[in-house]
């Protein structure tokens, strides 16, 4: 399949789903640094709405994974796993949510003004000047623009980020960002993310989080232990938006999802 990376050796019990919408590749060194202990699937989503991309990633893991899977999501990938578990319930063993979003409105309104904070005026002139030229129709070269949003928000969402090479095989993606994103903030704001789909999950289900993390933990501890029924939470110190480049928490992380990968292991050769 076009949209999917396969890292380490079968049986594929274990997926990771990337952010954005639309910013493919961004958990290639999680699925590359798992994949020594056991088979990863990275799904590339290409679909332009939430149900496209649930559809895409049910078929992909049903022909190339063996369910029940265990899905690591990072941020908008986190929503998407979520998402994916309750509608698809027997498919998902555990979500482990990374960088979730608030899942909660009132948790959300103040990321943008935190991630502002953190940059100096030149930074923010650009960081708004750039989000009006990802709405303006007319703007040509959403992807280079994109890119450029991309890399003043993770500076802004990092604690002390280690320099991780660009994955330069996948492009950004600015019109699956709008319409999903779009999509997204009104299951949140209708409540229907929580009371609808988070009652419908099953599977137990962990969230890892950076402290530093402009979106605030409390928007994923709080509402989430109210509504599930095996909820744990795992919050890092002097930790930022994508743990595994963090320098000082990326041991702390890697030894968490290890704890919760303890029971996946490779088969052994057949005799």
């Amino acid at each position: 399949m076009g949209n999917l990376r396969r890292y380490g050796d079968p049986p594929f019990k274990v997926a990771v789903i990337h952010g954005g919408p639309g910013a493919p590749g961004g958990m290639a060194p999680v699925a590359k640094a798992l994949s020594k202990h056991q088979g990863v699937l990275e799904p590339l989503q290409t679909a332009v709405s939430i149900d496209g991309q649930v559809s895409e990633l049910y078929d992909t893991l049903m022909e190339c994974g063996e369910p029940p899977i265990t899905l690591i999501g990072h941020s908008w990938g986190a929503w998407l796993s979520f998402i994916f578990a309750a509608e698809h319930p027997s498919t998902t063993r555990k979500l482990i949510l990374v960088g979730s979003g608030p899942f909660e409105e009132k948790y959300a309104r103040g990321i943008m003004e935190t991630r502002l904070g953190r940059l100096d005026q030149d930074e923010r002139a650009q960081i708004r000047s750039l989000m009006v030229a990802m709405d303006d129709p007319s703007t040509t070269d959403k992807s280079a623009i994109m890119t450029r949003f991309g890399e003043l928000v993770t500076r802004a969402d990092s604690f002390d980020q280690m320099p991780v090479e660009a994955d330069a095989e996948v492009e950004l993606q600015p019109d699956t960002f709008r319409s999903v994103w779009a999509e997204a903030e009104r299951l949140r704001s209708s409540g229907e993310l929580l009371q609808r789909i988070g009652r419908a999950i099953k599977c137990p289900v962990v969230s890892i989080h950076g402290d530093y993390d402009p979106h605030p933990y409390e928007g994923v501890k709080v509402p989430l232990s109210k509504t599930l029924k095996d909820f744990r939470f795992v919050l890092l110190p002097d930790c930022g938006h994508e743990p595994w480049r963090e320098r000082k928490a990326k041991d702390r992380f890697f030894e968490a999802l290890a704890a919760e990968l303890v029971d996946i292991t490779l088969r052994a050769p057949e005799e």
